[in-house]
């Protein structure tokens, strides 16, 4: 017999009752299949990196911090480790070289310095990588450089222009609706569009800035309800209350985000108990 289930309807913000809460012809726009990852591989203490460890079994993929604002050989070895445990798919991490600000402050550097900091922290992820057996799945820039090449097509384009010479093929995560992202579908890089479980969006598809303390979502409910938003109706609620139409291929979690270990296990049920395969793209 079909079960019924209350079900908060992320646009209407009213009570429905839905029958077997799955997707289906209740939600049918909803997606079959979406990659789970987290940022690692950013941790200095036992603390730090027992969290990698807690939140592995829930994801698909991850992207490993390679020298720029986090990581060294020790920890792009020991989490490799784990993703071969595991079956994630290992991505790099590249960012700012700043470790001071964690990455997350745009750094003013010439395209050819730019450029060379993201091919060292590629080529330290490529050589460790083939150490050890795994090969580099995708690439999804950190914080500041993430952020700053979604709105500047300069920073976009060295990037681009990188990764196409040198690392041909390999997919980047990057921002739905950003000038990066369109950057490099026109010079024919693979890209998977990224989402965030745990920030909230601006009403340009930007990220709210850390700078505002609601920029980061912690409660549970919240991250499943806007999780729910993306997967059920391919929307977002912005901090404005607007409900923008958006693309996920892929669902971040940021492991630093309080109670992320926690987090982890609940999207991964949250998904899997709704008929979503999580898989890496």
């Amino acid at each position: 017999m079909a079960k019924s289930t209350f079900y908060w309807d992320y646009c209407d913000h009213s009570f429905t009752i839905r029958t077997e809460f799955k997707c289906g012809v209740q939600f049918p726009k909803c997606v079959k299949k979406i990659d789970l990852n987290s940022d690692l591989g950013e941790w200095s203490n036992e603390k730090e990196a027992a969290r990698d460890v807690a939140i592995m079994p829930f994801i698909s993929s991850c992207n490993i911090a390679c020298g720029g604002h986090s990581g060294d050989k020790n920890t792009l070895k020991a989490t490799f480790a784990l993703c071969k445990e595991f079956g994630v798919a290992a991505g790099a991490h590249p960012s700012f070289p700043d470790r001071e600000n964690f990455g997350r402050k745009v750094m003013n550097l010439s395209p050819h310095e730019l450029e060379a900091s993201i091919r060292t922290q590629l080529d330290l992820f490529l050589e460790l990588a083939s150490a050890t057996g795994v090969e580099m799945h995708h690439i999804k820039p950190h914080g500041a450089l993430y952020n700053e090449a979604a709105r500047n097509e300069e920073i976009a384009s060295i990037m681009a222009d990188l990764i196409k010479a040198e690392y041909p093929g390999i997919p980047v995560y990057l921002p739905p609706e950003s000038v990066s992202i369109h950057v490099f579908k026109n010079r024919d890089i693979p890209v998977v569009n990224e989402v965030f479980s745990d920030r909230r969006y601006e009403d340009n598809y930007e990220l709210r800035s850390r700078s505002f303390d609601d920029a980061l979502i912690k409660d549970e409910e919240e991250v499943l309800e806007q999780i729910a938003g993306f997967v059920f109706h391919q929307k977002v609620k912005t901090v404005t209350e607007k409900h923008l139409p958006i693309s996920a291929e892929t669902i971040c979690l940021h492991s630093d985000t309080p109670g992320s270990m926690l987090l982890a296990k609940s999207i991964n049920e949250f998904l899997t108990n709704h008929d979503i395969t999580i898989t890496a793209p």
